[in-house]
């Protein structure tokens, strides 16, 4: 017996209505690379949510992974169905010891994966990871356009502290950045 085209649509009906799967955040692995380098590749060639203007490689990337240790300044990634949809990481924010309180977030998201809280997942895991670090201050540098990621910062608390303008070049473009900040100290 044929079955009617609602009879054929229903599952794939009932899988989109069913809870969305919970977004994994976790330290990055090499493995990880060739994920967390297309994500970044894609900004690279097409975006100016990185400065940066040559593509990476796994291979280039294998010795920046290894530079950020786990506890101060971890990579992580977001994994939905075993998918690496997102990355972030804090660095050191200067060589300078004097600095050591402070550490910069950056943070990418694939662009068919954007909207869907990932990036909101992967800031609120940093900033956890931040204060149980001992972390003071962790601060971001933004693109001026970047709305959707300057919201998002500030939505999970980081303020503005300033328009670095016209430093930055890229596809013709002169860009701003702002700079934020969130303490984690109560200053």
């Amino acid at each position: 017996m044929a079955r009617t085209p609602d009879e054929v649509a229903a599952p794939a009906r009932a899988e989109r209505m069913r809870a969305p799967r919970p977004i994994v955040i976790r330290l990055a692995e090499a493995a990880d690379l060739e994920a967390i380098v297309d994500i970044y590749n894609h900004e690279v060639r097409t975006g100016v949510a990185t400065f940066d203007t040559e593509p990476w490689t796994v291979a280039g990337q294998g010795e920046w992974l290894r530079s950020h240790d786990a506890v101060c300044h971890p990579v992580t990634v977001a994994e939905d169905g075993g998918a690496v949809t997102g990355w972030a990481s804090l660095s050191a924010w200067s060589s300078r010891c004097a600095y050591a309180r402070a550490a910069e977030v950056s943070l990418y998201v694939h662009a068919e994966r954007r909207g869907r809280g990932i990036g909101r997942a992967l800031l609120s895991d940093l900033i956890a990871r931040a204060r149980q670090a001992g972390l003071a201050v962790l601060l971001a540098r933004i693109e001026s356009s970047g709305e959707v990621s300057i919201g998002l910062h500030r939505a999970l608390g980081f303020a503005s502290i300033g328009t670095m303008r016209r430093v930055g070049e890229k596809f013709g473009r002169i860009l701003d950045v702002e700079l934020l900040d969130l303490h984690l100290d109560g200053g």
